[in-house]
């Protein structure tokens, strides 16, 4: 699965898929001088995933509409929040900067579908901004390399650089200096969603920066790579777990919800609020999600992908309103 597919085009326009991440290794080495922090965070894409539609236009500017679909536009609607359509959005302004650098004065018209939460630390934002710089490039015939692409990336968002790696990959600095991982053996994850999203700042403000944690992420991918799973489950973690969890309480009994559904080991990806466990098996991840979705007279889990039921959706009573079983990986990018 590519984390940004290539732009397939249409008579209609282009039409970009864009991947959630889940961080299995996040370590926060230090404090930097310009404000933001060091990390070492080993990503993996993963098949819960946003579309975004670009067209061309003849008319300057950029124009965003946005439609929630899956669980977003159902039983996990709550979680449908926070995405504006102007230029707080991250996909206006990485094609806002991009036509700036490029000298372009066509507009671009661009149709967005939500299916990964935002405030959850699964980086749809950042996937939106990588997958809107690859597409309006192919829409306004920029024929730019990928790291120019990726350069303009990291001024709009730490993590957008990393949508570009086409697979798994270590991020480090703020986020925008990205090494490329060994490949992955077949995983698959549950991914819980509280119904509180969390501020990225106010989690990275509240944690404490470790530098003995510096090589984790490598070693946790080396040992992912030769099919350790069972030893890489222990080493799988999150720096910003501990300020999450006390500043959203909510984490804590969703740990504990994943463990009683059978889950090994949960974590929390990114700055949250969603939490994740990793399975070896699609069937396994789906019954966990079972579980989960049934907590607290939650109805049975419905399919988002009647095709793979990749995607497991909560019922509307379920206490966690967003509930996804996932393919893990990723490879270079491909048309859709």
């Amino acid at each position: 699965m590519a984390t940004q597919s290539m732009a397939a085009e249409t008579e209609r326009g282009i039409t970009v898929r864009c991947c959630a991440k889940l961080n299995l290794s996040l370590a926060v080495l230090d404090r930097r001088p310009d404000g933001f922090h060091e990390i070492e965070s080993l990503m993996v894409p993963v098949s819960l995933a946003d579309t975004l539609f670009v067209r061309a236009t003849a008319e300057p500017g950029i124009r965003l509409g946005v439609q929630f679909g899956g669980q977003l536009a159902g039983a996990g609607r709550i979680l449908a929040r926070d995405v504006p359509t102007d230029d707080r959005n991250l996909v206006v302004r990485a094609a806002t900067a991009l036509a700036a650098e490029a000298g372009i004065d066509r507009g671009l018209s661009i149709h967005l579908v939500k299916h990964i939460p935002s405030g959850a630390g699964l980086g749809g934002g950042s996937s939106d901004a990588a997958a809107v710089l690859r597409a309006a490039a192919a829409a306004w015939e920029i024929d730019w390399p990928v790291e120019r692409l990726a350069a303009i990336g990291a001024r709009i968002g730490s993590d957008v650089p990393w949508f570009f790696a086409g697979g798994p990959a270590i991020a480090r600095g703020r986020g925008e200096v990205i090494v490329s991982a060994p490949p992955l053996p077949p995983l698959f994850a549950v991914i819980a969603c509280p119904a509180t999203g969390l501020s990225t700042a106010a989690v990275y403000a509240a944690c404490t920066p470790d530098a003995s944690r510096r090589g984790d992420a490598e070693r946790l991918a080396a040992i992912l790579a030769r099919g350790g799973f069972a030893e890489a489950l222990p080493r799988l973690f999150n720096a910003l777990e501990p300020p999450a969890r006390r500043l959203c309480p909510d984490i804590d009994r969703l740990l504990a919800d994943l463990r009683r559904a059978g889950a090994v080991h949960s974590r929390l990806t990114g700055s949250g609020s969603a939490c994740f466990a990793l399975t070896r098996t699609a069937s396994e991840a789906r019954g966990i999600a079972a579980r989960l979705a049934a907590v607290r007279g939650g109805s049975d889990p419905v399919s988002s992908d009647p095709v793979s039921s990749e995607h497991i959706g909560s019922g509307g009573r379920n206490a966690w309103p967003g509930v996804f079983a996932v393919r893990v990986g990723g490879g270079p990018p491909g048309m859709m």
